[in-house]
Parts: structure tokens; C-alpha cells; sequence
């Protein structure tokens, strides 16, 4: 990938701003003709490969004929013409076409490209009584659309959802709202859609995600420089990609270091219900490859941990009557500042309530997970937050998320809006789980995880996570990467280990100890050790 393909890469832009790029393309002279061919173009040779004509295989289709019989649904913009083009194309190469045009008026270039189609015998419909397809590619609406969709288009789409074909989206299934991916009325669940251009805001919402489909970026070689003129050098949105990992990650080490260079991580977790929790989450912390771990754990859990973590430091605390940690009782001549880093929360209770304030108001880099997000809540998030000197990152999921900060967007319409006034307020980076993690740093930067796998959906996944981010916050603590980074890299390599581990033992497969084990190994995919 070249280092202009890495940059598109990981720009995410709203309606507005993709309005604002291709007028800059424009105004610069591409004609809307050449581009409207150039795009089209990539997105039949995309088709051809995916669902070939020749030598078809049984499952495409139940057809007696040798051509895949392929509906082209056309809108009155300009996402219809580039539907259009490729009705053409796809029509020289032999496959069967229909069109599904229900719009009495069309743009000027989209009316002239349905005129020349219907002049190659291509049979054009304007209502629902549509004939059998193999396959349907969805040019009705693009980007930019706002408004509800209703009948007799809403209907339609209905029933086209309804058929048991593959749909393939031009830009963006129609009737998804740009930007926080919102159903508007009705919307066309793809089967795969071809994002144009730079990836546009609603692939990365969680409510847009079952009707994307698989999603794959057409580059048609926007000029970078349009790009940045319009979103800036540093997006303020951007989208995870292999090489920012791999440039954050703490490797190569030097050739001469020693266990405390490489950062020393103290967890504090568990308790005498739920010990699951310290475990998983101390060997995410081992999966990170930092230096020294040292695991504060309720007295009666002590040899547990050592049995699953004998290279940790395993510090056995007094508890109380409920089997919580009642206070912590570390080694000789340590206290709280003697870490690089500190992650609390998994497993702990509201009965370590003490315990967790008291992390709080260290002075040492803290990861707040669980019932660590739980007690921040209880207490009063953003003012608590605000008190502390050192670096917070919280990793709440959507319920927590809502439990720590009530009054501000709601992160299950627009994750996005909702991580950014969250961490603007507190002062804290925060990481939103989902299957688009998105992080927000307190200037209103994001971050966004492109990829994840529902297998990642069972309990001590963000125990595993709450680990490796705690491992590889003290590993940085002396190599000033920002935090922001740091939270990225970690909810990325924990989707990739999900990813990895769902492909090879299925989605069923992957429970919390077994992406332990991916950790290491997702990473060998990309990086040359």
C-alpha cells in the first residue's frame, strides 16, 4: 500500500465534508461524466470478480441460462448514474440486466445514461412487478440523504429486502443516514457495500453495521491534498489502520534493557466471587509484553493467581466479610507511584468502593474498568475526573457508558458525537466498546476500530482488554506516545486476536481465555518478528 493509500486509509468524513472534497475536485476540472465512468468502472470490475458470469457456480443462481440475471436499482442522482454505468458495463460483458428506475425525474447525466441503456435493449421497470435476479446492485441514494424514506420507495425496499439475493450498495446502502448510520424509516440491508472514495462516517456506527454487509473502500484516487484541504493534515476522526498500530506498538525493544524499562503494571481486581476477572484480565496484561506485572488480589485468591501467572507478582490484600478487596497491602517500601501504570475494576465489587478512590487520586497513569467504572459513577465521574494530575482512560460499554455520563448524546444513536462530548468534559480518554470501538482524547480527536467479530460478545472480553491496554499504558509511560494511541492500538490487537480466533475455531469458539491465547499470535499477520 502506498504511504497516499495509508492516508485515505484512515480518513473518515461526514456528508459535508465529502460534498466539500468532490467540489474541489470538481472546481479543478475533473468533469463529472469522467469521474461518474472512472468509478463506475472500478465497481463492475469489482462485481465481475466477486460474482463471475462465466462459469457461475449453482448457489448464485437457479437460472437455466449461462448469465447471471443481475437488477440494477437507480435513484435520481447522481449515485444512479454510477449504477447505470455499471448496468452497462456488466451488460457488455454478458450478464443479464434489468433496471428498476421508479423516479420520474432524474439529474440530466443519470436521465442520459438510462436513455442510452434502454437504447441497448436493457428492459427498464418503474414499478414493484420486477423479474427474477441473481443479484441487485443499490444505486437508489447515496450520501448526503436526511430525510425519511416513504412509500412507494420505502415499500420497495421493503420487498427487496425481502428476496433471498445478494444486494450490493453503491456508497451506502440507501436509507442510511451518512453519518450516525440511522435507519431512515427503511433502508437496503446489503449483502456488501463499495464505500467511494474515503470511508464515510456511518461505516463506523454500530446501528449501521446489518445492513453494510461486508464493506470495502473504492479508491478512485482523490488527490490527498483535496483530502486534508477539507478535513486537515491531522483528521479529527480517524479510522484504525495496521500501520498506526505498528508504529505505536513498543517494538523492536533496544538490544540492552531490562524488566523495569519495559514498564511495570500494577492490577488491581478480583474478588472472592469473582475471581475469572483477575485472571483474564492478568493475562491480557501478560499478552501486552510488559516488564513486570504485580496483581493486587483479595488474600484468598493469591494462589489462584499464581497458578495462572507465576511471572507475576502476586500481591494477597486483607478483605472483607463479602470476599472483596478491603485494603491494599503492598510490598515493602512501594506505594502507588512506584508503577508505571495502573488498571482496576475487573471483578472488584462495590465493596472495594475505598480501594478504587484511592487509585483515583494516585498520581500514576489509571485504566478504569467494571466495577472500577461502576464506584467513578457512584462517586460523580466528571468532577472526580477532573481532580485527578495523571492520565484516566475509562472503557466502558454502552450501559456504563450511559451510567457515567447521563447527560450526553446518546452513544447508541451516534457513538461518535456521544465519545467526544464524554471525553471533552471529563478530561479522560475514553474508549466506548463495541464492534466500532471508538476512543475520544479531550481535544475532541477520534479513533475508530474498522473491523471486529460478534465472537468477541461473551463474558471477560473487556476483562482481556482492561490487561493488555493496562500492559501496553506502562510500557509507553517513558516513550511519550500519546494516550489516545495507546488505547487504539490495544482495542485493535484485541479485535484482531478476536478476529483470528473466530476464523480459525468459529465464532462460537472464542471464549475469554481463548483470546488470550490470540493475542501473540494475531500479531504475527503483520508484524515481522
Amino acid at each position: 500500500m502506498s504511504d497516499r493509500q495509508e492516508q485515505i486509509s484512515q480518513v473518515i468524513v461526514t456528508a459535508e465534508q465529502m460534498r466539500d472534497i468532490e467540489a474541489r475536485i470538481f472546481a479543478a476540472g475533473m468533469p463529472v461524466v469522467a469521474l461518474m465512468e472512472k468509478v463506475a468502472g472500478l465497481i463492475a470490475r469489482r462485481i465481475q470478480n466477486i460474482y463471475p458470469n462465466a462459469g457461475k457456480k449453482q448457489e448464485f443462481t437457479s437460472s437455466p441460462s449461462s448469465n447471471l440475471r443481475v437488477g440494477i436499482l437507480v435513484g435520481p442522482g447522481h449515485n444512479g448514474g454510477d449504477a447505470l454505468v455499471v448496468a452497462r458495463e456488466l451488460h457488455f460483458h454478458g450478464y443479464e440486466i434489468w433496471i428498476y428506475s421508479p423516479f420520474s425525474k432524474l439529474k440530466e447525466l443519470t436521465s442520459q445514461h438510462l436513455q442510452y441503456a434502454q437504447s441497448l435493449g436493457i428492459p427498464v421497470y418503474q414499478d414493484e412487478q420486477l423479474p427474477d435476479s441473481d443479484l441487485l446492485i443499490d444505486g437508489l441514494f447515496g450520501f448526503g440523504l436526511e430525510k425519511n424514506l416513504t412509500d412507494p420507495i420505502a415499500s420497495a425496499i421493503n420487498r427487496l429486502n425481502e428476496l433471498s439475493v445478494p444486494i450490493l450498495s453503491i456508497d451506502l446502502p440507501s436509507g442510511l443516514h451518512t453519518d450516525t448510520g440511522e435507519v431512515l424509516g427503511t433502508a437496503i440491508r446489503a449483502t456488501h457495500t463499495f464505500c467511494l472514495g474515503v470511508w464515510k462516517l456511518a461505516f463506523l456506527q454500530d446501528q449501521a453495521l446489518e445492513y453494510l454487509g461486508k464493506a470495502e473502500l473504492i479508491d478512485f484516487d482523490i488527490p490527498l491534498a483535496d483530502v486534508q484541504a477539507v478535513v486537515g493534515d491531522t483528521p479529527r476522526i480517524k479510522r484504525i489502520t495496521p500501520a498506526t498500530v505498528l508504529s505505536t506498538l513498543p517494538l523492536p525493544r533496544p538490544s540492552v534493557t531490562h524488566k523495569y524499562k519495559e514498564g511495570h503494571l500494577l492490577l488491581i481486581c478480583g474478588s472472592r466471587r469473582y475471581a475469572g476477572g483477575a485472571i483474564l484480565s492478568g493475562l491480557g496484561a501478560r499478552g501486552s509484553g510488559v516488564g513486570m506485572l504485580s496483581i493486587a488480589v483479595p488474600e484468598s485468591l493469591k494462589s489462584l493467581l499464581v497458578s495462572h501467572l507465576p511471572e507475576a507478582l502476586i500481591v494477597g490484600c486483607p478483605e472483607t466479610q463479602t470476599g472483596a478487596i478491603a485494603q491494599l497491602q503492598l510490598p515493602a517500601k512501594t506505594n502507588l507511584s512506584s508503577f508505571s501504570a495502573i488498571a482496576c475494576g475487573p471483578g472488584l465489587t462495590t465493596d472495594a468502593t475505598p480501594i478504587v478512590q484511592e487509585a483515583i487520586e494516585s498520581d500514576v497513569p489509571l485504566v478504569l474498568d467494571a466495577d472500577g467504572l461502576n464506584i467513578l459513577a457512584q462517586i460523580g465521574t466528571i468532577p472526580t475526573l477532573q481532580k485527578r494530575q495523571a492520565l484516566s482512560i475509562l472503557t466502558p460499554h454502552a450501559g456504563e457508558f450511559q451510567r457515567l455520563f447521563p447527560q450526553v448524546t446518546d452513544a447508541k444513536r451516534d457513538r461518535v458525537k456521544a465519545v467526544r462530548e464524554a471525553a471533552a468534559q471529563s478530561g479522560a480518554v475514553i474508549l466506548l466498546k463495541g464492534a466500532r470501538t471508538a476512543i475520544a482524547n479531550p481535544q475532541s480527536e477520534v479513533w475508530i476500530v474498522g473491523e471486529s467479530t460478534p465472537a468477541l460478545a461473551r463474558g471477560g472480553s473487556g476483562d482481556v482488554l482492561t490487561g493488555l491496554l493496562g500492559g501496553l499504558l506502562a510500557q509507553a509511560a517513558t516513550k511519550q506516545i500519546p494516550v489516545e494511541d495507546i488505547a487504539a492500538t490495544a482495542a485493535w490487537w484485541h479485535s484482531q486476536a478476536g478476529i483470528l480466533a473466530a476464523q480459525e475455531r468459529t465464532e462460537l469458539g472464542v471464549d475469554a481465555f481463548t483470546l488470550t491465547e490470540y493475542l501473540i499470535k494475531c500479531l504475527s499477520n503483520y508484524y515481522r518478528f
